[in-house]
Protein backbone atom coordinates (compact mmCIF):
# COMPACT_ATOMS: atom_id res chain seq x y z
CA UNK A 1 0.00 0.00 0.00
CA UNK A 2 1.56 3.44 -1.00
CA UNK A 3 -0.20 6.52 1.27
CA UNK A 4 0.42 9.83 -0.38
CA UNK A 5 0.17 12.28 2.83
CA UNK A 6 -0.03 16.14 2.55
CA UNK A 7 1.86 17.71 5.73
CA UNK A 8 0.16 21.05 4.97
CA UNK A 9 0.69 24.66 4.93
CA UNK A 10 3.72 25.57 6.99
CA UNK A 11 5.24 22.88 9.71
CA UNK A 12 5.15 19.57 10.55
CA UNK A 13 2.00 19.94 13.56
CA UNK A 14 -0.10 19.87 10.37
CA UNK A 15 -0.14 16.52 10.30
CA UNK A 16 -4.02 15.23 10.59
CA UNK A 17 -4.34 12.65 13.64
CA UNK A 18 -5.36 10.50 10.97
CA UNK A 19 -1.93 10.60 8.97
CA UNK A 20 0.15 10.20 12.30
CA UNK A 21 -1.94 6.95 13.09
CA UNK A 22 -1.24 6.19 9.19
CA UNK A 23 2.73 7.02 9.80
CA UNK A 24 3.16 4.94 12.55
CA UNK A 25 2.13 1.57 11.53
CA UNK A 26 4.25 2.02 8.08
CA UNK A 27 7.35 0.34 7.26
CA UNK A 28 9.06 2.72 5.24
CA UNK A 29 8.40 6.49 5.34
CA UNK A 30 9.93 9.14 3.14
CA UNK A 31 9.28 12.91 2.31
CA UNK A 32 10.34 15.56 -0.60
CA UNK A 33 10.52 18.89 -0.01
CA UNK A 34 11.27 19.25 -3.61
CA UNK A 35 7.92 20.45 -4.97
CA UNK A 36 7.44 23.19 -2.30
CA UNK A 37 9.40 24.37 1.30
CA UNK A 38 8.36 24.55 4.58
CA UNK A 39 9.27 26.05 8.09
CA UNK A 40 10.44 22.41 9.48
CA UNK A 41 13.04 19.24 9.08
CA UNK A 42 13.24 15.62 8.59
CA UNK A 43 14.44 15.90 12.32
CA UNK A 44 11.04 17.56 13.31
CA UNK A 45 8.71 15.49 11.60
CA UNK A 46 10.72 12.23 12.93
CA UNK A 47 10.12 13.16 16.73
CA UNK A 48 6.33 13.99 15.84
CA UNK A 49 5.71 10.63 14.94
CA UNK A 50 7.94 8.63 16.38
CA UNK A 51 9.68 7.31 13.14
CA UNK A 52 12.47 7.00 11.34
CA UNK A 53 12.14 9.41 7.43
CA UNK A 54 13.94 9.35 4.55
CA UNK A 55 14.60 12.81 2.57
CA UNK A 56 14.23 12.00 -1.09
CA UNK A 57 16.40 14.14 -3.39
CA UNK A 58 14.87 15.07 -6.91
CA UNK A 59 15.78 12.41 -8.83
CA UNK A 60 14.97 9.71 -6.14
CA UNK A 61 12.00 11.46 -5.91
CA UNK A 62 11.01 11.08 -9.81
CA UNK A 63 12.06 7.62 -9.94
CA UNK A 64 8.92 6.72 -8.17
CA UNK A 65 10.77 3.71 -6.95
CA UNK A 66 8.69 4.18 -3.64
CA UNK A 67 6.34 2.44 -6.15
CA UNK A 68 7.27 -1.17 -6.67
CA UNK A 69 8.31 -0.78 -3.27
CA UNK A 70 4.76 -0.49 -1.73
CA UNK A 71 3.86 -3.66 -3.25
CA UNK A 72 5.51 -5.83 -0.70
CA UNK A 73 5.72 -3.21 2.09
CA UNK A 74 3.29 -0.44 3.50
CA UNK A 75 4.75 2.96 2.63
CA UNK A 76 4.36 6.43 2.88
CA UNK A 77 5.30 9.34 1.07
CA UNK A 78 4.81 13.12 2.89
CA UNK A 79 4.26 15.94 0.86
CA UNK A 80 4.26 19.37 1.22
CA UNK A 81 0.63 20.86 1.15
CA UNK A 82 -1.78 18.60 -0.20
CA UNK A 83 -0.78 15.43 -2.35
CA UNK A 84 -2.00 16.70 -5.53
CA UNK A 85 -1.88 20.15 -4.97
CA UNK A 86 1.56 19.97 -7.73
CA UNK A 87 0.61 18.26 -10.83
CA UNK A 88 4.21 16.26 -10.59
CA UNK A 89 2.47 13.93 -7.75
CA UNK A 90 -0.26 12.33 -10.33
CA UNK A 91 2.25 10.40 -12.53
CA UNK A 92 2.51 8.28 -9.04
CA UNK A 93 -0.74 7.48 -9.10
CA UNK A 94 -1.08 6.39 -12.37
CA UNK A 95 2.35 4.14 -11.44
CA UNK A 96 0.12 2.69 -8.86
CA UNK A 97 -2.82 1.88 -11.00
CA UNK A 98 -0.31 0.57 -14.01
CA UNK A 99 1.25 -2.02 -11.78
CA UNK A 100 -1.87 -2.90 -9.47
CA UNK A 101 -0.79 -1.40 -6.41
CA UNK A 102 -3.30 -0.21 -4.09
CA UNK A 103 -3.19 3.62 -2.70
CA UNK A 104 -4.73 6.07 -0.51
CA UNK A 105 -4.77 10.02 -0.66
CA UNK A 106 -4.79 11.77 3.14
CA UNK A 107 -5.42 15.47 2.02
CA UNK A 108 -4.03 18.14 4.08
CA UNK A 109 -4.15 22.22 3.81
CA UNK A 110 -2.98 23.59 0.67
CA UNK A 111 -2.04 27.37 -0.67
CA UNK A 112 -4.34 26.96 -3.21
CA UNK A 113 -7.64 27.61 -0.20
CA UNK A 114 -5.71 29.20 2.47
CA UNK A 115 -5.06 32.13 -0.12
CA UNK A 116 -8.51 33.20 0.91
CA UNK A 117 -7.57 34.84 3.63
CA UNK A 118 -5.93 37.61 1.56
CA UNK A 119 -9.48 38.72 1.20
CA UNK A 120 -9.29 37.96 -2.57
CA UNK A 121 -12.38 35.04 -3.72
CA UNK A 122 -10.85 32.06 -4.81
CA UNK A 123 -13.45 32.49 -7.07
CA UNK A 124 -11.72 35.32 -9.10
CA UNK A 125 -8.14 33.24 -9.76
CA UNK A 126 -7.09 32.17 -12.75
CA UNK A 127 -4.58 30.16 -14.18
CA UNK A 128 -1.71 29.25 -11.50
CA UNK A 129 1.72 29.90 -12.79
CA UNK A 130 5.55 29.70 -11.11
CA UNK A 131 8.11 32.44 -11.43
CA UNK A 132 11.55 30.66 -11.80
CA UNK A 133 14.82 31.53 -11.18
CA UNK A 134 16.58 33.14 -14.60
CA UNK A 135 19.74 31.25 -15.39
CA UNK A 136 22.32 31.33 -17.82
CA UNK A 137 20.60 30.33 -21.34
CA UNK A 138 17.31 29.74 -19.52
CA UNK A 139 15.06 32.96 -19.01
CA UNK A 140 11.71 31.89 -19.29
CA UNK A 141 8.76 34.06 -19.24
CA UNK A 142 5.73 32.39 -19.88
CA UNK A 143 4.28 33.22 -16.60
CA UNK A 144 3.98 36.83 -18.17
CA UNK A 145 1.52 35.05 -20.49
CA UNK A 146 -0.43 33.45 -17.90
CA UNK A 147 -0.59 36.57 -15.67
CA UNK A 148 -1.76 38.75 -19.02
CA UNK A 149 -3.97 35.92 -20.10
CA UNK A 150 -5.86 36.47 -16.74
CA UNK A 151 -5.69 39.72 -16.64
CA UNK A 152 -8.08 40.45 -20.01
CA UNK A 153 -10.48 37.51 -18.14
CA UNK A 154 -10.60 40.11 -14.79
CA UNK A 155 -9.15 36.82 -12.85
CA UNK A 156 -6.42 37.19 -10.20
CA UNK A 157 -2.85 35.05 -10.49
CA UNK A 158 -1.41 33.01 -7.99
CA UNK A 159 2.25 33.29 -8.67
CA UNK A 160 4.18 30.27 -6.70
CA UNK A 161 8.27 30.80 -6.61
CA UNK A 162 11.12 28.34 -7.34
CA UNK A 163 12.04 26.73 -4.38
CA UNK A 164 15.08 25.26 -5.74
CA UNK A 165 16.92 27.36 -4.15
CA UNK A 166 13.66 28.95 -1.93
CA UNK A 167 12.96 32.33 -3.67
CA UNK A 168 12.00 35.41 -1.66
CA UNK A 169 9.39 37.88 -2.66
CA UNK A 170 12.04 40.96 -3.27
CA UNK A 171 13.82 38.01 -5.22
CA UNK A 172 10.41 37.76 -7.71
CA UNK A 173 9.92 41.37 -7.59
CA UNK A 174 12.75 42.59 -8.56
CA UNK A 175 12.42 39.50 -11.29
CA UNK A 176 9.38 41.38 -12.48
CA UNK A 177 10.54 44.95 -12.72
CA UNK A 178 12.83 44.10 -15.38
CA UNK A 179 9.90 41.80 -17.15
CA UNK A 180 8.34 45.41 -17.24
CA UNK A 181 6.42 45.56 -14.19
CA UNK A 182 5.75 48.89 -12.73
CA UNK A 183 7.34 50.16 -8.92
CA UNK A 184 3.60 51.61 -8.47
CA UNK A 185 2.06 48.29 -9.32
CA UNK A 186 -0.24 47.00 -6.61
CA UNK A 187 0.63 43.26 -5.47
CA UNK A 188 -0.22 40.94 -2.55
CA UNK A 189 2.71 39.75 -1.11
CA UNK A 190 1.96 36.62 0.86
CA UNK A 191 4.46 34.31 3.54
CA UNK A 192 3.82 31.63 5.95
CA UNK A 193 -0.06 31.19 5.53
CA UNK A 194 -1.25 29.21 7.57
CA UNK A 195 1.11 29.77 10.42
CA UNK A 196 1.72 31.71 13.19
CA UNK A 197 3.91 34.42 11.39
CA UNK A 198 2.00 34.65 8.33
CA UNK A 199 1.86 38.10 6.62
CA UNK A 200 -0.17 39.36 3.85
CA UNK A 201 0.57 42.78 2.33
CA UNK A 202 -1.29 44.54 -0.99
CA UNK A 203 1.16 47.20 -1.46
CA UNK A 204 2.41 48.90 -4.43
CA UNK A 205 6.16 47.05 -5.42
CA UNK A 206 7.99 49.79 -4.31
CA UNK A 207 6.85 49.18 -0.32
CA UNK A 208 7.19 45.81 -0.98
CA UNK A 209 10.49 46.15 -1.33
CA UNK A 210 10.73 47.06 2.44
CA UNK A 211 9.59 44.47 3.87
CA UNK A 212 11.50 40.93 4.80
CA UNK A 213 9.37 38.28 4.38
CA UNK A 214 10.12 34.78 5.47
CA UNK A 215 9.84 31.21 3.44
CA UNK A 216 7.30 29.87 2.43
CA UNK A 217 6.37 33.06 0.25
CA UNK A 218 3.94 33.68 -2.75
CA UNK A 219 2.33 36.65 -4.85
CA UNK A 220 -0.60 37.33 -6.19
CA UNK A 221 -0.97 39.21 -9.43
CA UNK A 222 -4.96 40.93 -8.24
CA UNK A 223 -7.18 41.65 -11.70
CA UNK A 224 -9.61 44.27 -10.60
CA UNK A 225 -10.58 43.99 -7.05
CA UNK A 226 -14.87 44.07 -6.00
CA UNK A 227 -15.99 46.31 -3.03
CA UNK A 228 -15.79 43.52 -0.83
CA UNK A 229 -12.38 42.49 -2.09
CA UNK A 230 -10.77 45.95 -1.55
CA UNK A 231 -12.14 46.24 1.50
CA UNK A 232 -11.13 43.17 3.26
CA UNK A 233 -7.51 43.04 1.83
CA UNK A 234 -6.95 46.79 2.89
CA UNK A 235 -7.98 46.23 6.73
CA UNK A 236 -6.03 42.96 6.78
CA UNK A 237 -2.83 44.65 5.10
CA UNK A 238 -3.66 47.47 7.75
CA UNK A 239 -3.71 44.95 10.47
CA UNK A 240 -0.50 43.12 9.32
CA UNK A 241 1.43 46.35 9.25
CA UNK A 242 1.35 46.53 12.65
CA UNK A 243 2.80 42.89 13.32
Amino acid sequence: MLYLIGIGLNDEKDLSIKALEVLRKCDRIYVEFYTSSLNTSVQKIEELIGRKVELLGREEFESNFFVKEAKTKDVALLIPGDPLSATTHISIIIDCIDNGIAYEIIHSSSIFSAIAETGLSNYKFGRVTSLPWPRENFKPTSYLDVIQENKKLNLHTLLLLDTQPPMSVNDALRILLEQGFNEDDELVAVTNLGGRNQKILFLPIKELLKHDFQNPQSLIIPAKLDFVEEEAITKITEVNLKL
